[in-house]
Formats: C-alpha cells, structure tokens, sequence
C-alpha cells in the first residue's frame, strides 16, 4: 500500500486531491507524553477503487514538509471529510494556524441522521459500508517505526470505507434539508478559538465545591501556571502536578518551601526549582488579587432555582421531538440545560438555530404554558392550549 514520505510525492497527492470533490482524512497521533498531540501517521483518500486512490502519510519517516497538505486543506474547492474532527483538526491548527475548509464530520452527520448520540466510526463502517473493521492495531504505538502491514491496513481503513460513509450522509442530508444543521455545528468546529488555549482560563476546568472568591482565585493563579508551564515544555499538565494537589495548595496556601513541602500529594519533582517556586507565586497572587479582581461563581439560587416537574416534562419533549426528527437528543441538549430552560435561562443553544426548530420553540411555549403534552399510544404528542 502506497507510504508518501516526502514532499514532493505529497505535494503530487494533494495536487490530485484538489482536483476531487472530496476528500477523506485522518490522523494517528500520540498525548501521553506530551501536552500538544504529536502527529504520527496521516491518511487520505479520493473517490475512486484504485490502490493509488488512498495513501499514508509518514511524518515520522523521510523527509517531509506538510505545507502541501495545508495548501489543500485551504482549498474550499474540495470537501475535507473527517470522523470526529476535533482532535484531528486541533493538531492541524497548532501547527500551522490552518483549518481545513470546507469541512464535514461524519460523526455529527451522523447524528443529525439518526444514527444515535456520539455514533462510533465502526458502527457506521458497518451500517453504511457493510464492512468489518480489523481491530487489532486499536490500541498501539503509533510512533514506532516501522509500522506493520497489520498497522497500515487498520489506518488505511479508516478514510477507505469514510468515502461511502460520506457520500451516503451528503446524499441522506441533502433529502431532508438538513444540510443546513450540520453547516451550523462545523461551524464551532472551524472556529479557531475552539483551538486554543489559554492559560488564564484553565481554573474553569477545575472541579471544586469550594466557591469562595478568594479560593478560587489561588486556583485560578496555580492552573494558570501549570498551563503555561506545561505549554511552555510541552508536556502533560498533570506531569506538573495534578488537579487534586492543586485544590490541596489553593486550601493549604503555602507562603514557603517549608509550607510547601508539608503537601501530600504534590509529585516530589514539583517541591523543588521551577515548579516550587511557580506555585508559591501562584499561591501568593491569588492571596494579593484585589476583591474587585477575584472570580466569582454564579450560583444556582442567583440564577434561579428550576422547577423539578417542568424540567421533567422538557425531558418528556426532548425525547419525543428527537425521536420524531430522528436525531441524537443530546446534539440539541444535556440534561443542566433543560434544568437551566426551567429555571428561566434563555441564552442556550438548544434555543437558538436549527435547534429551536427541533426542539426549542416548543420547549418555550411549554413552559409559558401554551402547550401540553398527551400520550398517544406509544408516542407523546404536543396539544395546543387555547
């Protein structure tokens, strides 16, 4: 099976790729050592059913420079199709600031289809393509060299059996006009903010019941550093230290190596150097942040409690709006937002776009108590009050 490892014969690849409607895209890539996904294999495809019509990229092997694959995916005259395309694409932006376009995620397609919540590639591989995945190489390092047959074969599937997946959805959306939904989602998958990442808004990630300001603010300063240190060395966040020793430091407040060193569950290479002395600044900054400066957590008596009962009769709607549009329920909404519609909050998204045709103006008129709900043998209808 055809390995590009060089420029020129990805530049020659691309080139035919360009001149396709479409084309098929995926990556093997490996975290675990590192804070930026590290790109190890990456797989194309373009219509057709010759060998040379799907090939591997190695980034590892050879001497290759992906400015031609960025110069395709900046080309809005070919489809790039992915599969989940959030970790993917998070790669391409990192690197070079570019995100294919057009694009489309046959995982939200899917969903849009009916396909159920978060549908998985090898479920749609044998649903649509009526195929069988190998999937032995699931799980390995797709970093060591060299790559067996076995390896090459489970990649290569990945974008093969995606072209008949796509053509399928396209054609599927194109007759129920749902196009336009799945338009609306890619839409926060290209954006670039989507991407990246800053370190002053980590602590938002942290997961506390403590929501006093001035706590908060030692977590915000700690989670701040630990990001930019993380990005800085290129390494995983909880190689600095975890988000457990996190929440003991912003309780425990140490002012000193003394202090600090009294943590139980720091990692012995964060009490010592650069990390020691990052999280003591941190500690002293969150302790010297002025009150008007400190963070606050909205908390849910201040927005408003929901009513138990109407945010079970919008679960009651969901299912039944979803069910009858045949789509995934959780695409247009988790269960804290159906609590936040019935405690009055109306800045949602299951409120606005295709959502609100689905599901959203219904829910409204539910709650201002314009429409009921009846069970109808197995279904659950919408009834009009007057």
């Amino acid at each position: 099976m055809p390995v590009i490892t060089d420029t020129q014969a990805l530049a020659a690849f691309c080139r035919r790729a360009q001149a396709a409607p479409y084309v098929t895209v995926d990556t093997e890539f490996m975290r675990e050592r590192s804070y930026y996904s590290k790109l190890c294999l990456l797989q194309m495809a373009i219509p057709g059913s010759g060998e040379d019509t799907a090939v591997l990229v190695d980034p590892i092997e050879g001497d290759l420079d992906l400015a031609p694959l960025y110069d395709l995916f900046r080309d809005e005259s070919t489809v790039k199709v992915f599969h989940a395309a959030r970790q993917d694409l998070e790669i391409f932006y990192v690197d070079a600031g570019v995100i294919p376009t057009p694009l489309f995620d046959t995982q939200v397609a899917a969903m849009v289809c009916g396909f159920g919540e978060q549908v998985g590639y090898e479920t749609l591989v044998k649903r649509i393509a009526k195929a069988g995945l190998d999937k032995t190489s699931r799980f390995t390092d797709w970093s060591r060299r060299p790559l067996s047959e076995a390896q090459k074969a489970y990649a290569l599937a990945d974008v093969t059996h995606l072209r008949d997946i796509y053509e399928h959805l396209a054609a599927r959306l194109a007759e129920t006009g749902r196009d336009r939904w799945v338009a609306e989602e890619i839409a926060a998958l290209t954006a670039p903010e989507t991407y990246e990442s800053h370190p002053e808004d980590a602590w938002k990630r942290i997961r506390t019941r403590n929501d006093q300001p001035r706590f908060l603010a030692i977590v915000r300063e700690l989670a701040r550093f630990r990001e930019s240190y993380a990005q800085a060395r290129d390494i995983p966040r909880n190689r600095v230290f975890k988000d457990d020793a996190l929440l003991e430091l912003a309780s425990t407040r140490p002012r000193d190596m003394s202090e600090l060193s009294r943590s139980r569950l720091l990692l012995r290479e964060a009490r010592k150097g650069d990390i020691a002395e990052g999280i003591l600044a941190a500690v002293k900054a969150g302790l010297d942040c002025p009150e008007e400066d400190l963070p606050r957590v909205e908390r849910a008596r201040d927005r408003g409690q929901p009513n138990p009962a109407l945010a079970d009769l919008l679960r009651v709607l969901l299912k039944a709006k979803t069910e009858s549009a045949g789509v995934a329920s959780k695409l247009i909404a988790q269960a804290a937002d159906l609590d936040a519609i019935a405690a009055g909050e109306r800045d949602l998204p299951a409120l606005t776009g295709w959502r609100r045709e689905v599901f959203g103006e219904d829910a409204l008129r539910l709650c201002e108590g314009r429409i009921a709900l009846a069970a109808k043998g197995r279904n659950v209808e919408v009834v009009p009050i007057d």
